[in-house]
């Protein structure tokens, strides 16, 4: 889902809203977050997920063209993290995805063969 979808799918949930309205708070959110991120603030969203940052430090990477070393400088990089709420609502349409014969069957353990059997 890209921006704009995102927006139009929330402007047809709420037709009390105008589209530039809708434009302007999902802008809004998503600069707040990006300010946040860049004050290496955590920002949380409760069920939903975490937004973080992380250290990366340098290191030696490779040219996969030339395949030459070449040094790679440290990085602030995004980082989100699932909320429970969202994995398992993820989960559960995994599991219900899965045929009916599958659900909670175990394989059974496989008898020790002794030596010498085939």
């Amino acid at each position: 889902m890209t921006k704009s979808e995102l927006i139009l799918r929330i402007g047809e949930l709420n037709p009390h809203l105008y589209h530039r309205d809708v434009e302007r708070i999902v802008t809004a959110i998503f600069e707040e977050i990006t300010n946040a991120l860049a004050r290496s603030d955590r920002v949380e969203l409760r069920g939903f997920g975490a937004f973080s940052v992380k250290q990366r430090d340098a290191r030696k990477g490779r040219n996969p063209r030339t395949g030459e070393t070449v040094a790679v400088d440290e990085k602030v990089v995004p980082f989100f993290k699932t909320g429970k709420e969202l994995r398992d609502r993820l989960n559960a349409k995994a599991e219900a995805a899965k045929p009916a014969g599958d659900a909670g069957a175990a394989i059974p353990p496989q008898p020790a063969k002794e030596p010498g059997s085939n």
